[in-house]
């Protein structure tokens, strides 16, 4: 283990270390990095580069190589319960699939008639509602039609999604616990726009509502952004310095350093124990002992 790379808070974090673990710089050269996705049938990640307005595409021995372009700058990648990608587009503000044979189909781009701000970050639930943040990033501010910054579900079939919250300064990212009973969700903005840094959990009720949005952990340095729960409930919050782990209790276990600062993170790899992160100019991974 290359003590270099990680801050232990809990003697506990060490359990999701192995002895070889390190930080490890995949690639770099990118505008901004964001969204990353493992696709296991193909072992390879997927990534967004935001101000490029492309998709990027890693293997391992092999150069990044553009996997979409133009993008409508996407940001947040995730998979749907078929295996196909649900992307987040910034540019073109609104929520797509991409079929097999490599069709986009448009999943929502309104609210109440109006035009979505600019979607940010999506998780998909096992009965395969997509769960989505909704910020004006990607907008100025003359353009905004929404009356708040939501958290919105989209059920299957359904072309609008239903508002879940809507008192964020800046939903962010979000995940699931491993039991999808929590909805964990960041709230990253700045001074003089609520200046949040803190990740709120909600319990996920019966009828898909959510309920509580307590703060669960307040991230310094920097803000909250993409998220990961590993198979133990264990949080994984990107922030300025790299990602932080947190126990189910909101217990600060440790954190792993990135020499840039850290947009999103998720696990992938044959055992789906590597955690990528997506850090400003370039993806890094770490093998851990711990996995989704």
């Amino acid at each position: 283990m290359n003590d270099s790379d990680f801050i232990i808070h809990d003697e506990s974090f060490r359990r999701i270390l192995r002895p070889d673990s390190r930080v490890e710089r995949l690639a770099g050269g990118f505008g901004f990095t964001e969204g990353p996705v493992w696709i296991a049938a193909q072992g390879c990640l997927l990534f967004s580069d935001i101000p490029r307005n492309k998709i990027m595409r890693w293997a391992p021995g092999e150069e990044p190589a553009v996997w979409r372009e133009p993008s409508n700058n996407s940001n947040g990648n995730t998979l749907d319960r078929q295996g196909r990608l649900i992307t987040c587009e910034h540019g073109s503000r609104r929520i797509t699939r991409t079929e097999p044979d490599g069709r986009i189909t448009l999943l929502a781009d309104s609210f109440g008639a109006r035009r979505l701000n600019s979607p940010n970050d999506a998780v998909v639930k096992s009965d395969g509602s997509i769960w989505f943040t909704d910020p004006p990033y990607g907008i100025p501010a003359d353009k905004i039609e929404q009356p708040h910054n939501y958290v919105f579900r989209l059920d299957p079939g359904a072309t609008e999604p239903v508002a879940l919250v809507d008192d964020f300064a800046m939903p962010n990212g979000l995940c699931f616990s491993p039991d999808e009973t929590r909805l964990y969700v960041a709230d990253s903005s700045a001074e003089g726009n609520g200046n949040r840094h803190h990740i709120r959990v909600f319990d996920v009720q019966s009828d898909n509502t959510l309920a509580g949005g307590d703060v669960f952990a307040v991230i310094e340095p920097g803000v909250p952004d993409g998220m990961r729960t590993d198979t133990d409930g264990r949080l994984y919050s990107t922030a300025a310095d790299g990602v932080h782990v947190f126990a189910p209790d909101a217990t600060l276990l440790g954190r792993i350093l990135t020499p840039e600062t850290a947009a999103n993170c998720t696990f992938g790899g044959p055992d789906r124990c590597t955690l990528f992160i997506t850090a400003t100019t370039s993806i890094y991974a770490v093998e851990l002992a711990a996995g989704a």
